[in-house]
């Protein structure tokens, strides 16, 4: 039986929660703003893939406490949102819980995320994860997950970091895969996994930001001028830019202009992640999805002048988010 960690057990953390736990694995949330309403009740899905269903995982606050039960952790799978250079760091957060052996596994959004936990963790297999998964937790401990939309889009897509990594680590993400397909989820390992990164990114990087400014659904902003689709255009591009300078294979215009072609259909718009977290007034992906694309082009040469300044304003967004919390915490509202 494996022994699972996972820590974010949130909108996307939860479904995987009930795959591991359909799969036979020893699972262990660790729960933060939801805490009290798992602890309590458990978790309800929504789902036309796994139907409507109730599940209660052993549930603590941190790795520490996960730690204290004395239990090998063969996987930490991170499902929590990606905030580089945050304090105290996530390789901080799960060490506790980490041992020799323990594969630590990234379902996280963004670009070049690998690299904190790589160094800190450099003898532990690492999995980079890309993960499709239309859910949210509409109340703490209640997940929609495809039901309002009528979808059962689940897809797990693994590599190891680095590519070149151990056999011994490839193995590791096989198992992963495996545990995720006997639990009912989809999920396949490739060689590489920066390609797959990289062509969610051209979605990520364009949408995220743009709809996090805009306050709009991905319908509501093509609707909005005659130049909505041409800059989301071109900010997709200006990633495709990144990927060939830096010898991603199979990122290209034509990809881009799928992903395009698939928001133009839409008649009822899409809200992502980061719209949301506007619109509640959380922390947002900034830097794992543009800052982090930003810094590489720089790197490489790479003119991208769009995403400069969808950076700038974005992380502008950011930082009045961050102020905005702290006062209401000096103010006693929160």
């Amino acid at each position: 039986m494996a022994n699972i960690l996972l820590f974010g057990a949130g909108a996307v953390g939860a479904v995987y929660v009930y795959n591991f736990m359909q799969a036979g694995a020893n699972v262990t949330a660790i729960c933060r703003s939801n805490y009290e309403a798992v602890k309590k009740d458990g978790f309800t899905m929504r789902s036309i893939r796994f139907g409507n269903v109730h599940y209660i995982p052993n549930v603590v606050r941190t790795a520490a406490e996960a730690a204290s039960q004395g239990i090998s952790w063969d996987y930490i799978v991170v499902c929590s949102k990606c905030m580089p250079g945050s304090v105290p760091s996530l390789g901080e957060i799960i060490k506790p819980a980490v041992g020799p052996k323990t594969a630590i596994v990234l379902i996280q959004n963004g670009i070049n995320i690998e690299t904190e936990i790589a160094a800190m963790y450099p003898s532990n297999p690492l999995l980079s994860c890309v993960v499709y998964l239309p859910t949210t937790q509409t109340s703490p401990g209640v997940i929609d997950y495809g039901a309002s939309q009528n979808e059962t889009l689940n897809r797990l897509e693994i590599g190891t970091y680095p590519t070149s990594a151990a056999q011994v680590h490839k193995d590791v993400a096989e198992h992963l895969a495996h545990l995720v397909k006997k639990g009912g989820g989809n999920a396949d390992v490739f060689d590489d996994i920066q390609p797959r990164r990289w062509g969610k990114l051209v979605v990520n990087a364009a949408w995220n930001p743009i709809s996090a400014l805009s306050l709009s659904s991905d319908a509501d902003f093509l609707r909005s001028s005659p130049g909505a689709v041409d800059l989301v255009r071109n900010v997709m591009l200006e990633i495709v830019a990144i990927a060939k300078a830096m010898g991603i294979q199979g990122v290209d215009e034509a990809l881009a202009e799928t992903h395009l072609d698939r928001h133009r259909a839409r008649t009822v718009g899409k809200e992502p992640s980061m719209l949301t977290d506007v619109r509640e007034n959380r922390p947002f992906e900034v830097e794992a999805i543009v800052g982090n694309a930003v810094r590489l082009a720089k790197e490489h040469g790479v003119k991208v002048p769009l995403l400069d300044a969808i950076y700038a304003l974005a992380k502008g967004l950011y930082e009045s988010g961050l102020r905005s919390r702290q006062d209401a915490v000096k103010e006693g509202v929160v």
